[in-house]
């Protein structure tokens, strides 16, 4: 009998590139989504269609017997209702935690965001040791950081390891987020460049993303000191974002961004939105 995976978020970029990356290795994969993915079937996934922050005992057997569960799933919107974030990212979280609990799983990996540290300020060098900020600039990361406190206190209850990875704006073959979102905008006209360009970010390719969670679970087996921590994954080649993205529009034969906003009109204007 194969060792049986489970991935929540099976359909979106990073979780379905997991779920396959999985199954490639001869192992049952389990995917759980909101949402039908047919193509997960397609290639022999078996899944789940459950909303995450809803209870969850009617997934028991799904969880029973799983050699671990890496959590992909998250609301990502830059705005929106503290509630909608806070069921999607926090109690969802809270939820697998105590499923994986009462079922005796032993390995947690959660999909966190850098954005957890993000203080407003320029980051350069920073290293897991950097702190939470007091107060974050969006429900997003707010709530991403209030499910990856829950994983991370968790590690070592009840026999459960957990572990939090913190990858940045992950691209490559099968995106369905980050290009797309790209190109979307500049063909309607509502890509506008915000801040001066010279603001540098440092990306990570889908296939490093997924090894990463493949070695990081592998690393609560071997290594019990890697568990309860959060670990910064990305490229390690720090970019300027809007020429990056600007090489994303010409190859796709579109113009380079004309229009140009500062970061404070931006949160303004964010901030007006909600």
């Amino acid at each position: 009998m194969n060792p049986k995976f489970i991935v929540t978020g099976g359909g979106g970029f990073l979780g379905k590139a997991l779920s396959l990356r999985l199954k490639s290795l001869g192992l049952e994969v389990h995917s759980i989504s909101r949402n039908p993915y047919p193509e997960l079937l397609e290639a022999g996934i078996v899944h789940h269609q459950a909303d995450l922050s809803d209870d969850l005992r009617g997934l028991r057997s799904v969880f029973e017997g799983a050699s671990a569960l890496f959590h992909t799933a998250a609301k990502v919107d830059m705005w929106g209702l503290y509630e909608d974030f806070y069921r999607a990212n926090v109690q969802a979280t809270k939820n697998l935690l105590e499923m994986c609990k009462e079922t005796k799983l032993s390995k947690f990996i959660y999909t966190s965001s850098p954005s957890v540290i993000a203080n407003g300020n320029d980051l350069c060098g920073v290293d897991e040791s950097m702190p939470y900020p007091e107060h974050f600039e969006a429900l997003y990361p707010a709530t991403k950081a209030m499910a990856e406190k829950e994983v991370l206190l968790a590690n070592g209850r009840g026999g459960l390891r957990t572990i939090a990875l913190r990858p940045h704006l992950i691209f490559g073959p099968g995106d369905t987020n980050l290009m797309p979102t790209i190109i979307e905008r500049a063909r309607s006209g509502r890509l506008i460049q915000v801040g001066d360009g010279t603001n540098k970010v440092d990306f990570t390719y889908i296939e490093d993303c997924v090894e990463a969670h493949i070695k990081a679970a592998d690393a609560l087996d071997k290594n019990p000191q890697a568990g309860g921590r959060a670990y910064f994954i990305s490229q390690g080649e720090p970019i300027k974002m809007w020429d990056w993205i600007n090489e994303v529009l010409t190859r796709s034969g579109l113009p380079p961004l004309s229009r140009k906003i500062s970061f404070k009109l931006a949160y303004f204007i964010g901030g007006l939105s909600e």
